[in-house]
Order: C-alpha cells, then sequence, then structure tokens
C-alpha cells in the first residue's frame, strides 16, 4: 500500500503550474471487487473529457493519461487497494496513492491538484511523530492515524558512538573533539569535549548520554521548526527523562513508550504511540473551535471564504476549518488580492477551499479538515487569523 506522506504533499502542492489532473475513487473490497475496472474506465473517460475542455485534443489527453491506465491494468492491481484510490497526474507526473479514508468519486482538472481530501491523513488532526531512542540507534518516524514511515533528518546521528566520535584505538573512556558532521564544510558543530585516558568523566555515562542526547535535538530542531506535531519518545525507561532534559521542542507528549524500542518496525511504534496522541488532537480540535467561538465579532476570525482564501495566501491564518466533500470553486490572483466566485466549475477554476487549505500548509498553519456540519459558523470554511 502506497500511503501519503507530509512531504509527499508538499511536493503535490508545489508542483509547477500546468495541467494537473486529480482522480479520486472509492475501492470496492470483497465480492464486489469486480466492480473497480468498469468506475475506474468511467472516471478515465471523464478525466479526458475536462483534459479536452481544458484546451487538450483528444489524443493528448489519451497519452496523458496512458501511465495510469498501464499501472492500473497490472494484475492484481485492486486486490492491494483500500478504501480509497487518489491518482495525480500531470505532464511527466504521475503518483497514486491507498488511502483509509472515504471519500465520493471525483474528478479535478486544474492548474493545481486537488488535495483538500487527503487532509485528514495528514494536517492537524493527526499527525505525530515518534523517536526511538537508543545508544546504538536513533529513528524518527512520522506517523498518522494510518500509517508510518521512518524519515530521514539530517545530521541526526546514527548512534552515541557516531554522535561522540569514539576513537576505536584509544583506552576506554577517551572520544575526539568535536568537528562538523560530514566535513569542514558542514556548518553544523557537534558539541564534545575531549577526555583522556582514565578521566574520571567516564564513570559518568549519563553525561555522556546527555551531550549524545543534546546532538540529536539539535539536529531534530530544523527538522521539527514550526512544527505543532506531538513527538513520543520510545525507548529504555531511564534513556527517556534524559532526552526529555535536553529536549527544546515544545509538544514533546509527556508520557513515552517503555521498553526495548529496535526490533519494532514503525507500524509497530505508530500502534503504540496512537493511543497517547489521540487524546490530544481531539483537545486541540475543541480549543480551536472554542477559540475561533471566543473571538466571535472580532478582526482575528472570518468564514468569509474571500478574506480566507487571500489571507491564506499572505501567510495570515493560523487555524483552518475547512468542509471536507464540498468544492467552491472559483479563482484567485494574488497580484490584485481578487476573488471569483464561480456557482459551477469555469475554464481555469480551482476549488478555492483546497487552495486555502494548501496556503495554509505551506506558510506553517493547521488545517482541520472536518464534515461540513462541525465547521464553525455553517460556513464552508472558517479562519483564525495570526494578525
Amino acid at each position: 500500500m502506497n500511503l501519503i506522506s507530509v512531504e509527499e504533499l508538499k511536493a503535490l502542492v508545489q508542483q509547477s503550474p500546468g495541467l494537473c489532473v486529480s482522480i479520486y475513487m472509492p475501492v470496492a473490497q470483497g465480492t464486489e471487487i469486480q466492480q473497480n475496472p468498469i468506475r475506474f474506465k468511467n472516471l478515465i473517460r471523464e478525466a479526458e473529457d475536462k483534459i479536452v475542455e481544458y484546451g487538450f485534443d483528444k489524443k493528448e489527453a489519451g497519452e496523458l493519461l496512458e501511465p495510469v491506465r498501464a499501472e492500473i491494468d497490472q494484475e492484481n492491481f485492486w486486490e492491494n487497494q483500500s478504501n480509497l484510490l487518489a491518482i495525480f497526474v500531470g505532464s511527466g507526473f504521475f503518483r497514486y496513492y491507498s488511502c483509509p479514508v472515504d471519500f465520493e468519486e471525483l474528478v479535478v482538472v486544474s492548474d493545481t491538484f486537488h488535495v483538500k481530501p487527503l487532509m485528514p491523513l495528514l494536517t492537524g488532526d493527526n499527525l505525530f511523530y515518534v523517536l526511538a531512542l537508543s545508544q546504538k540507534e536513533v529513528r524518527l518516524i512520522e506517523c498518522t492515524a494510518y500509517s508510518a514511515r521512518e524519515v530521514e533528518v539530517e545530521n541526526l546521528p546514527k548512534s552515541l558512538e557516531e554522535a561522540l566520535q569514539y576513537d576505536p584505538t584509544a583506552k576506554d573512556g577517551q572520544f575526539r573533539i568535536a568537528t562538523s558532521k560530514g566535513g569542514t564544510n558542514n556548518s553544523f558543530q557537534q558539541p564534545g569535549s575531549f577526555h583522556g585516558q582514565g578521566s574520571p568523566d567516564r564513570d559518568e555515562p549519563q553525561q555522556e548520554i546527555l551531550q549524545y542526547f543534546h546532538i540529536i535535538d539539535g539536529a531534530l530542531h530544523k527538522y521539527l521548526h514550526n512544527k505543532k506535531a506531538p513527538l513520543v519518545l520510545a525507548g529504555v525507561e531511564y534513556l527517556l527523562p534524559l532526552y526529555r532534559e535536553a529536549n527544546t521542542y515544545r509538544h514533546l507528549v509527556e508520557e513515552g513508550i517503555t521498553g526495548n524500542q529496535k526490533l519494532l518496525k514503525p507500524e509497530e511504534l505508530r500502534a503504540e504511540a496512537l493511543p497517547l496522541v489521540e487524546p490530544l488532537f481531539l483537545q486541540a480540535q475543541s480549543e480551536a473551535i472554542a477559540q475561533y467561538r471566543d473571538l466571535t465579532g472580532s478582526d482575528k476570525i472570518s468564514a468569509d471564504l474571500k478574506e480566507a482564501v487571500s489571507a491564506a495566501y499572505f501567510g495570515r491564518v493560523d487555524r483552518l476549518f475547512v468542509a471536507l466533500g464540498v468544492q467552491q470553486w472559483g479563482t484567485f490572483n494574488p497580484d490584485t488580492n481578487a476573488v471569483q466566485i464561480h456557482a459551477d466549475a469555469e475554464f481555469g477554476d480551482e476549488d478555492l477551499l483546497n487552495a486555502a487549505a494548501i496556503q495554509t500548509i505551506l506558510n506553517g498553519g493547521t488545517v482541520y479538515a472536518m464534515p461540513p456540519e462541525q465547521v464553525p459558523d455553517e460556513a464552508p470554511l472558517a479562519a483564525i487569523f495570526r494578525y
């Protein structure tokens, strides 16, 4: 199963302008699985028609969608899919994801990919991290309620030995003076000091572990900068309070996962951490809605689509509530700050709710994608502004 990640979402929304085709298809399971190829062909025909309406000819539309057909035609393709198949195709670009969420069939052809249906997987309501710690291994796992994957973090040491740069030819207790990781051209300096043979510091392994954790925290600082996702620690019990002493990330979860985590796969770590973060997600969403209501009558909130779309683009939106399963077609011109809203999709339109959500994420805000009846002010979109 190919699950989307936060970084992949950002890659989708940052694609160069041009023709972008987004196809969402609920996948039938069990005895109804034979319906999938037929429904897929119908959606492909709909996509071709919309591409032609967009200004391409029939042949060009067929060539653009050929990689999709070739992939779907593979044997046993439908047996490996989850609830929803999300397909994104453009000139020289094709990706698809199997997603454990429910959504109605939808085909969108626009200048940007339509990613709003995927936001419950990735945004303010269920993104979190697990930091699996041991003296011999460090892993950062990016998780949602449905998926988990290990992520690469620049300058993150792989072990205590690497972080402190022990000299295997020296006697116990010696490690080298800190240098830049990856060579002298790397600006990331690893804290450290030189302990000669027989140093009393070698009898204080906790200080070395604490130094190791400071280095880990420093590497994570850039990766987690401006993020609000909870971070759960996983490791043997005596390590967790030492890491808390070194930690500077504001959203570290109070309770951790104790025990030897070395053999656990990312999905297993996600499953253990999920009960620790789910109450935080519910609390954060409830607090955000309560904050919106407390600000009623002020200029710090708005359920006006035009105002919210513009504010999201210019980085003013801190929290955005957006309705799932609803589209509001139109255009936004950032040069003139003009928003045009249309009752039905017209040539060159995009879903303005999708656009506002994308810009909120790219500018470091939080998006709560929810059923329409849960959005404040019974609007398709509502925003809390930074200023």
